[in-house]
């Protein structure tokens, strides 16, 4: 969930910033719930379009994993996985006011999450735990992906997945070992899921299987 290019957030005093907007979980449980969107200048929530397509892709994934949203911003990622069946999730949001705002909408749905207001890749560097699921939407006008990356790996279960979501014309270099299983763009973004190693079976787009796009 991260921001536009060429905007980071404005000075937050820490309490919880007037929703301007809503965004809305697309499926299961919470299906139809509507989450304020906090009025900070590029917040740029996935589109209904880009999540509903990356949902299908995970449906097979989402029970039972444990979930880490990085840049959560509103949060929509993380909380529409649990509402699909994910066990937990993490939300890490480095400004003080939306995470103020996310424990708001986590103790609505009385969802199964946890919220740090941290700085993501320090908060990195200091866990121990491992994730199934994670997604990795940075500001897009800081450059963030490649030491999230990095952070990321040892905190990677076998097999997890991770989504990807970058302008359309950047796509962050991943480790090696990690397979593309599908993709998509808009006019604005792309966005992939990987596979971390550690699976009992390797699944891939297929030649005769186009990347998803999202007009």
């Amino acid at each position: 969930m991260s921001r536009s290019p060429h905007s980071r957030p404005a000075p937050s005093s820490g309490t919880a910033p007037r929703g301007t907007g809503h965004v809305r979980i697309i499926g299961g449980r919470w299906r139809g719930t509507k989450l304020a969107v906090p009025d900070r200048p590029g917040l740029r929530p996935s589109s209904d379009r880009v999540r509903e397509t990356l949902f299908n892709w995970l449906m097979p994934a989402l029970p039972g994993a444990r979930v880490l949203d990085l840049f959560a911003g509103t949060g929509v990622l993380g909380l529409e996985a649990l509402s699909r069946g994910a066990a937990q999730a993490v939300l890490v949001e480095r400004d003080p006011g939306l995470a103020s705002a996310l424990r708001e909408a986590v103790a609505k749905l009385s969802a199964p999450a946890e919220v740090h207001a941290a700085d993501a890749l320090a908060w990195l560097r200091g866990r121990h735990d491992t994730f199934d699921l994670v997604f990795l939407d940075p500001p897009f006008a800081d450059g963030l992906w490649a030491g999230a990356l990095d952070g990321l790996a040892p905190r990677l279960a076998p097999g997890a997945r991770v989504y990807v979501e970058s302008p359309g014309d950047i796509q962050p270099v991943v480790p090696q070992d990690w397979v593309l299983h599908r993709e998509g763009r808009t006019r604005e973004v792309r966005y992939a899921l990987y596979r971390a190693p550690g699976h009992h079976a390797t699944v891939t787009l297929r030649a005769d299987d186009p990347p998803a796009t999202t007009e």
